[in-house]
């Protein structure tokens, strides 16, 4: 064979081979099976996901709750905001259920004390912040819902959404996994309405979004022993020489050095955990910034031994997208603290709009308690499909309160009894009667608006 036919030959095999190649991932496609069926299937096992799940089995439906990380609780446990606010409003407590459980179970077993919830707090919201142990939070949020029945699937995403009838057919992909999961509802708990999207739905986001922050420690030097106004004079030098970005410590050189659980006091600029590719870059960004603040601090007097006692594995994440609901939640219906016919749930938190600056929270008139109603928990035109969390339908204002961690916890529970009762009922969940609704939250401890 001379070399020009073994040419022909060798491009007819490769051109056979890719064609074989192509065929044969089509046709694995096509053959994924459904390995998994549920009534409830829970993506995100953050704040609002855990409660939801929970939620859910624990009347009587069979929930799956996948997490593409490998522990929940989200925000307060993987981010390390430990101080989950705001339960109590004005003397009463407006939060309680399976959120409220975890929290008091938390607090006990720690040896914690509750703040006095009967003093006013004025301007002072964090003196009713209750301050947890974030990994006891992951074991006894796994506890309760493995209890529950809850079949949790850890480092595990959706790929695919399909509606087929009442059901949505779920692709699935993870380490090892690649599946089918048939399921009556969801609950997007994923923080970026990322299954909204998937369907097909609306999503809505500012051009600018709120900075992260990377929660951290250090240790190694005492406070109280350093020359103060010389560590001013050198944390301005450090900002004018860009040693250090004034995001680094927003509020100054003392809260760098004071850090204690959950305190943040750097500010990472574009935080964004809506892809893979942003979630990384707000993760360098959040270290990076660490690793810049801890060279300049071993640099002052007094704290040349300074090193990292803790540093949490992301960087916690305010705002990214928010569904476009059958109701969208303005900043005058939460600070006018309507009460809507639908309601299910109560916020209580200042507006707490974070720039790159700082944040100045706008504090609520006495009296005034905001509502979530149901439609801000249902994407528009959709069926079958619910969110809760801080993907909740609202404008950029009244997000920047509802996204705290009481808040998310009373959505995720008014989620958890939707897809239920939706599931029994065979009902799409805006046509559940509200009067069900109401009833069974209140059954299973939710406190709701009247």
């Amino acid at each position: 064979m001379n070399k020009k036919n073994r040419l022909k030959l060798s491009g007819l095999i490769s051109l056979i081979l890719i064609v074989f190649l192509f065929f044969g991932a089509v046709s694995c496609t096509q053959k994924l099976k459904i390995t998994e069926e549920a009534d409830v299937l829970v993506v995100g096992g953050g704040t609002s996901g855990v409660v939801a799940a929970i939620q859910s089995a624990r009347l009587g439906c069979k929930t799956i709750l996948i997490e593409s990380g490998s522990q929940l609780g989200g925000t307060m446990t993987t981010g390390g905001v430990v101080f989950p606010g705001l339960f109590h409003a004005w003397g009463e407590q407006v939060v309680g259920g399976i959120g409220w459980e975890l929290v008091s179970e938390a607090v006990k077993m720690n040896g914690d004390e509750m703040p006095d919830f009967t003093k006013p707090t004025g301007k002072r919201h964090w003196e009713h912040q209750i301050l947890i142990n974030g990994p006891l939070y992951v074991l006894l949020a796994e506890e309760k819902a493995l209890s529950a029945g809850v079949n949790i699937r850890y480092y595990e995403t959706p790929l695919e959404l399909e509606k087929k009838g009442d059901y949505w057919i779920v692709t699935v992909a993870g380490k090892g996994a690649h599946y089918k999961i048939k399921t009556k509802q969801i609950i997007d708990c994923t923080g970026n309405a990322s299954i909204a999207a998937l369907a097909g739905y609306n999503r809505l986001r500012e051009h600018e979004t709120q900075p992260g922050s990377l929660i951290f420690e250090l240790e190694g030097f005492d406070y109280t022993t350093l020359d103060e106004k010389e560590i001013k004079i050198l944390f301005e030098k450090a900002l004018n020489e860009g040693k250090l970005l004034r995001t680094d410590g927003y509020n100054g050189i003392h809260s760098i050095l004071n850090t204690h659980a959950g305190l943040s006091v750097q500010h990472v600029k574009n935080a964004n955990s809506a892809t893979s590719a942003l979630h990384t870059q707000a993760n360098i960004d959040g270290r990076a910034s660490l690793l810049r603040i801890l060279r300049f601090v071993r640099t002052i007097p007094g704290c040349e031994n300074a090193r990292i006692k803790k540093m949490q594995p992301e960087t916690a994440i305010r705002e990214t997208y928010r569904i476009d609901g059958e109701y969208l939640i303005t900043v005058d219906d939460y600070i006018s603290g309507k009460v809507f016919d639908d309601a299910l749930s109560y916020s209580f938190y200042p507006i707490d709009l974070h720039v790159e600056e700082g944040v100045e929270p706008k504090h609520l008139e006495e009296g005034m308690v905001p509502t979530v109603p149901l439609r801000a928990l249902i994407p528009k035109s959709s069926e079958n499909l619910l969110i809760a969390g801080r993907c909740v339908s609202s404008d950029r204002l009244a997000n920047s309160a509802l996204r705290v961690q009481a808040s998310c916890m009373g959505m995720g529970q008014s989620a958890g009894v939707v897809a239920a009762l939706a599931c029994k009922l065979e009902v799409s969940p805006l046509n559940v009667p509200l009067a069900v609704i109401k009833k069974t939250l209140r059954e299973q401890g939710g406190i709701v608006p009247e």
